[in-house]
């Protein structure tokens, strides 16, 4: 039976590739992704059918965050998130980057007011009237 890493003598498209690695649940995300620029080999745009070679470096904008990953496997099947792990190895830097930049997300969103659920009838009717006597 064939382990799902193989050799680098059977290529795999970026696209299929990104997707094994569990950045996109499907393969036309990836494509779409791919095809807006948002996936880069060193600094330039890729096409959906390069095929992907360990030890290449790629850039991904996944918004808001930016991957600078390190191809280290290639896999033909999209298999559990831990095998998925072992197809990339992320920068330092990258990791560090994306890891403030979502706990600075987390206290923006703190900050926001917090709304319970729809508004009540109630609440409703208030701002009817609230909005009709700023029309008149």
């Amino acid at each position: 039976m064939s382990d799902n890493k193989t050799n680098s003598s059977e290529p795999v498209r970026v696209d299929k590739w990104l997707w094994c690695a569990r950045f996109y649940k499907t393969r036309a995300l990836a494509l779409e992704a791919i095809k807006a620029g948002k996936v880069k080999l060193g600094g330039n745009r890729v096409k959906p059918s390069k095929a992907v070679h360990p030890g290449e470096v790629y850039t991904l904008r996944i918004d808001p965050y930016l991957w600078t990953i390190t191809v280290r496997a290639i896999s033909h099947r999209r298999g559990p998130a831990s095998e998925a792990a072992l197809l990339y190895e992320e920068m330092a830097e990258s990791r560090e980057t994306r890891q403030q930049l979502s706990a600075q997300i987390k206290i923006n969103n703190q900050l926001l007011p917090q709304t319970i659920g729809r508004p009540t009838k109630r609440d409703r009717r208030k701002l009817v009237r609230f909005i009709q006597k700023t029309e008149s």
